[in-house]
């Protein structure tokens, strides 16, 4: 005959398990994300990126002397969109050549002014990740660097040659990545005003160029045909709504990749300090 367990012992092991839940990887993930309000900055970078700094990219994607196709391309390519969803981005955008000739020199200069905002943005995520203070006004010209990186990668990025092959298509790959892990490093030490080490920085630009590519993959299975339905329901305005969503997913990924980098950091130093105590005990 077996025996229950009584009410005390019984509550003593959910205790035990919730603390063991709270100190893994994921537990720890996922109090530290809601501190620093990971969904709301995502929401945050959604909205202020496509407020700031679309409106640039698609005056400089006008002005690329490669691909020439205005900014539906590049936002195409990173959606990895079909071509019928891909038609859909073109219309909301409209012609490339259009944004070329109705910038104007002061226009082209508030909207550079308006995506070093966004860098602000971004930094601001970064610092609460690692609970760093608030840089100082005088370090502001790192958004300018950033940002001219990230136009640097998206121009780069986009204008890859089309794989023709199996060896090509993996290559390509494998370039894409390791050009998305290179960003990302580069990023948080320029934006955190080099505050925290190099080598602490690498897990998170890994989490993240991971992340992106599980991103883009998830894009072409839901919000590839999103897009198609979207545009039929609601006109443009449904493909503004999908654009958003993804922005949103970007903004968790791009936090969350550093978050998560930041874990991986702090448990290998964890155990390297372990494995000195035990040598030292030796």
């Amino acid at each position: 005959m077996t025996h229950k367990p009584s009410g005390p012992h019984r509550a003593h092991r959910f205790e035990h398990l919730h603390r063991r839940v709270l100190e893994s990887p994921v537990g720890l993930g996922w109090n530290r994300g809601r501190e620093m309000e990971l969904l709301h900055r995502a929401m945050g970078f959604a909205a202020l990126g496509f407020v700031t700094l679309v409106p640039l990219l698609v005056v400089v994607a006008a002005a690329d002397p490669v691909s020439a196709e205005g900014f539906a391309r590049w936002l195409g390519e990173g959606l990895g969109v079909s071509p019928g969803s891909q038609r859909q981005v073109e219309q909301l955008f409209g012609m490339p050549g259009q944004a070329l000739q109705r910038t104007t020199a002061f226009g082209l200069a508030a909207l550079a002014v308006f995506g070093l905002t966004f860098g602000s943005a971004v930094q601001t995520g970064y610092e609460k990740v690692w609970d760093l203070p608030t840089a100082r006004w005088h370090t502001m010209w790192r958004h300018v660097v950033w940002l001219a990186l990230l136009i640097l990668f998206l121009v780069v990025f986009i204008n890859l040659p089309e794989p023709d092959s199996v060896v090509a298509t993996v290559f390509t790959m494998i370039a894409d990545l390791l050009g998305t892990v290179v960003f990302f490093w580069v990023s948080q030490r320029i934006l955190l005003g080099g505050r925290v080490r190099w080598r602490a920085l690498l897990p998170g630009a890994v989490a993240t160029a991971v992340s992106m590519l599980g991103l883009r993959v998830f894009s072409q299975l839901v919000f590839s045909p999103l897009i198609a339905s979207n545009a039929v329901t609601y006109g443009p305005f449904g493909t503004v709504l999908v654009i958003q969503s993804w922005l949103v997913g970007v903004g968790v990924v791009v936090y969350g990749g550093a978050l998560a980098g930041r874990l991986v950091h702090e448990e290998l130093t964890r155990r390297r300090l372990l494995r000195a105590v035990e040598h030292d005990d030796l």
